[in-house]
């Protein structure tokens, strides 16, 4: 019987790769729909006034928080796959193992305060 192997990182943003494609589909269709509607309000010629009317409601708010938790998982995942790809110890030399980490933890606080941001803009 053929065993199969499933390699696990602990940066990675789940437990494989399909829970990765996964979750890169599923938050790109939340991010498409969000900035259609985005979009189509600006098309409209929507006013200041209804703008902000627009974004008080709850529902716009659940949306927003919702866009950014898919552009966050969305953006972490499309970025640990390119650390892992290109940030190795042959491109970057006997610092490949030192740079990656640090560079996958700045990018890891940078989303967590762009989030952080976003929540305390749409709930204020």
């Amino acid at each position: 019987m053929g065993g199969r192997t499933v390699v696990t990182q602990v940066t990675s943003f789940s437990r494989n790769g399909l829970s990765d494609w996964l979750i890169q589909r599923v938050s790109s269709l939340i991010l498409l729909a969000y900035f259609l509607f985005i979009g189509f309000q600006i098309a409209s010629g929507i006013d200041y006034t209804s703008w902000r009317a627009l974004h008080d409601t709850t529902a716009m708010k659940v949306f927003t928080l919702l866009a950014i938790g898919a552009y966050v998982s969305h953006a972490w995942i499309g970025l640990w796959t390119v650390f892992t790809d290109y940030l190795t110890e042959y491109m970057l030399g006997k610092m490949g193992n030192v740079v990656r980490p640090v560079v996958q933890i700045g990018v890891v606080l940078l989303l967590v305060v762009y989030a952080i941001w976003v929540i305390q803009v749409i709930w204020s």
